[in-house]
């Protein structure tokens, strides 16, 4: 199977590609920055057949080049799994932010999965093939986290997504999913925190105790084999009567109930 995970040069997405080569899985990992980019490839490249396409999510030339290239490289593509990391002013309040950053978030969290998806499924079409469209989210979606609103807002609109592609294209073999995640311990997520943590004049670890540790019965972060077993099912046959579903995968981090 070949696969595409965005912003997988570290953290989430990274991780995701190193579970899914595991998995036997062939990968292709973007970044806009070269040289992340090919330190983990260097890193990747021990667990399977990896390639890597330079990738900018805010750029509609570079959305367009990674489905280009990344169909080259992989002989087809049979998925996608969409990452994004935070808008440049998060963690920020609502008063704090900007119109421009109001029309990042809008970029990064719902234009570029949206026209990587009318790419994919365009393709797929064209090309008479199935494919399968996972978008990472957050649970925060669901319980906002104040410091986080702009991408919350923003990424609300990835279920909305996963349920139109699956009930537009699903008779055609192409399914998406929407997977809402609780807390992983990645570099993204410690900047935040200790951001939070200085704004409130507080140690790191008190925070992380409190806004992390503290919100599973677990106390503790989710694991990578956990999230990549989840995204393997998802992109298995398996879980094909799923299609359209959103799935959380946060420890019970979330106290409310969908009925």
């Amino acid at each position: 199977m070949g696969v595409i995970v965005t912003a997988s040069s570290r953290g989430i997405g990274f991780n995701v590609a190193k579970e899914l080569l595991k998995r036997n899985a062939r990968v292709v990992i973007s970044s806009r920055s070269e040289e992340n980019l090919k330190k983990a490839l260097e890193e990747l490249s021990g667990y399977g057949e990896v390639y890597s396409v330079r990738t900018n999510l805010f750029d509609q030339r570079d959305l367009e080049n990674l489905v280009k290239e990344g169909w080259e490289l992989l002989g087809g593509i049979d998925a996608l799994v969409w990452n994004a990391g935070n808008v440049r002013c998060e963690p920020c309040l609502l008063h704090e932010a900007g119109y421009i950053d109001w029309i990042e978030a809008s970029a990064l969290h719902t234009v570029a999965p949206g026209y990587l998806t009318t790419l994919l499924v365009q393709t797929w079409l064209e090309r008479k093939k199935k494919g399968t469209l996972i978008y990472l989210n957050s649970v925060s979606i669901k319980e906002p986290m104040p410091p986080l609103a702009l991408a919350d807002v923003t990424r609300a609109g990835l279920v909305q997504l996963a349920r139109s592609v699956s009930r537009t294209y699903g008779k055609r073999g192409i399914r998406a999913y929407s997977v809402l995640l609780g807390s992983f311990d990645t570099p993204g997520a410690r900047e935040n925190l200790k951001a939070v943590a200085e704004a409130r004049g507080e140690p790191f670890e008190e925070t992380w105790e409190r806004e992390v540790l503290g919100r599973t019965p677990l106390h503790r972060t989710g694991r990578w084999s956990e999230l990549g077993s989840l995204v393997a099912f998802l992109l298995s046959e398996e879980a094909e009567y799923m299609l359209g579903s959103t799935v959380v995968i946060d420890g019970a981090m979330t106290r409310g109930i969908d009925i």
